[in-house]
């Protein structure tokens, strides 16, 4: 039975939310599945992505082939790293040990360039509230300035006895 490790879509129109699942090649896309993997999210800013990665690699393992997408999620998450891993383990290249070092080593850096990526976006969006206020806040003294010359000489007309009564 040929199978794949593809996203099975859920969520309203528009708004998108994916299980990431193992699934029979030949059913439909939303349809049976043989087991649910994680869930991928791409409505938020950075993308959220939950996995089981030992389950993944234990699918890669066995011969399940990966969408392209799907790939690109397992790859972000390091579950291809870790089947390549577990590979040189299998034929004597690497020990178990040395394995799973580089592994937490390449998930210390991986959370690091996502936490960065959070803290740009974070900082990206508070300097655009400060100049969307500052551009409010020009708005609003030019308003003040156009009123206050006509409440001005209508003050003076009154002041100097000029009105129309």
């Amino acid at each position: 039975m040929p199978v794949k490790i593809r996203l099975q879509r859920h969520g309203k129109k528009g708004k998108p939310f994916y299980w990431v699942v193992a699934a029979d090649s030949r059913a439909k896309r939303d349809g049976r599945f043989l087991e649910k993997l994680g869930t991928y999210n791409p409505n938020t800013n950075p993308a959220t992505i939950n996995l089981d990665v030992d389950g993944a690699v234990k699918w890669l393992q066995n011969g399940a082939q990966p969408t392209d997408t799907a790939r690109a999620i397992l790859s972000y998450k390091g579950a291809m790293l870790k089947n390549h891993l577990a590979g040189g383990v299998r034929k004597g290249a690497l020990t178990e040990e040395q394995a799973e070092a580089k592994f937490t080593a390449w998930l210390e850096e991986k959370a690091g360039k996502v936490a960065g990526k959070a803290e740009g976006l974070a900082k990206a969006q508070a300097e655009a509230k400060a100049k969307a206020l500052e551009a409010e806040k020009a708005v609003n003294e030019a308003r003040i300035a156009a009123n206050t010359p006509a409440t001005d000489s209508e003050e003076v007309a009154e002041t100097t006895g000029d009105s129309e009564e």
